[in-house]
């Protein structure tokens, strides 16, 4: 009798969620975590492990390290877009397909951008805020230049499934959109522009692209310095790419008048960043993809992935050129 595929899920997903993803597996799959929720933890229970479901927060980290004790990894899955926690090269060089869940959230971030465009447009957060302190603000939010957003020129930096989803949102709300991306789209519900060109012709920019060595601190003070003066940015990526000392001093010199944050250089964000003092600011912990939709979409990505990998077939959303046939060790 063959012996079961060894599955280890890593935290922060939940045991028992698991459990049933895979029950329908019967004896072809056991299910495995690290019996601590630490770096030894993990050194521990990946010996054995025949596929990974990753750590997509910052918790349990595959570097080379763990996949060099990784001995038998045949697979790993993210649950996330994002895979910048994964030492890509090492499991490339190891020949371990790495696949994401590509576009589960997709409409929840863009749905989530277009909210903050408005609240950024209208100063509803502060609007709120000064109504709980007991204020009318009334003629305090007509002097605080209020814009309708179908007037703003919408920059999309990045246009993989969520830019992509956003464009199309802010194009049906009259905005003129614009787009950057490695790879030119001729299907784009938007107007292509150099970067330079689409920094400077955005009054709202928006930033949907991973994070990788080429990106990191692509948005950086100077080209920050070419918005028009008084734009709004919106950052649904990841932290680094528009490094956050570089949206505080845009905001300080007046070149951003505010700015939405879902994602920061170093998450949680400490309890006393300046950017937490900033009414022109919009904080957001890492959550905008967290609708019901986008978290049912990613459990049926993650369960049909790897089931897929213990009987035999290709799996899907690979993101580092090996195969997708997963082929045990």
């Amino acid at each position: 009798m063959t012996a079961p595929w060894r599955i280890l899920s890593l935290p922060p997903i939940g045991q028992e969620i698991v459990r049933g993803l895979f029950a329908p597996l019967g004896d072809a799959a056991e299910v495995t975590f690290p019996r601590t929720r630490d770096r030894a933890g993990l050194l521990a229970a990946l010996p054995s492990a025949d596929i990974v479901i990753a750590d997509y927060s910052r918790g349990f980290v595959l570097d080379a390290e763990a996949v060099a004790a990784a001995r038998r990894l045949s697979f790993v899955q993210m649950p996330a877009v994002g895979v910048d926690r994964l030492d890509l090269a090492a499991l490339t060089a190891a020949d371990v397909p790495v696949a994401n869940a590509a576009g589960f959230n997709a409409r929840g971030v863009a749905e989530w951008v277009a909210g903050a465009a408005f609240a950024l447009c209208r100063n509803l957060a502060w609007g709120d805020r000064a109504m709980r302190a007991g204020g009318w603000p009334q003629a305090e939010m007509a002097a605080r230049n209020p814009r309708e957003l179908h007037t703003q020129r919408v920059g999309i930096v990045g246009f993989g499934a969520i830019g992509a989803r956003t464009a199309r949102l802010f194009a049906a709300l009259d905005c003129a959109v614009s787009y950057w991306t490695r790879r030119r789209r001729p299907e784009a519900a938007a107007t292509y522009r150099e970067l330079d060109d689409l920094v400077a012709t955005s009054d709202i920019l928006v930033i949907a692209l991973p994070l990788t060595d080429e990106t990191r601190g692509l948005l950086g003070p100077e080209r920050l310095a070419l918005l028009p003066e008084g734009a709004l940015l919106i950052n649904v990526a990841r932290g680094g790419i528009a490094p956050d000392d570089a949206v505080l001093g845009a905001l300080e010199s007046g070149r951003l008048a505010g700015a939405a944050l879902d994602v920061f250089d170093r998450e949680p964000l400490p309890p006393d960043h300046p950017l937490r003092s900033r009414e022109d600011v919009l904080l957001s912990p890492h959550a905008a993809g967290a609708s019901v939709q986008s978290q049912l979409n990613l459990i049926t990505a993650v369960r049909d992935n790897v089931t897929a990998a213990v009987l035999g077939h290709d799996v899907q959303n690979i993101v580092n050129g090996v195969k997708a046939q997963v082929i045990r060790r």
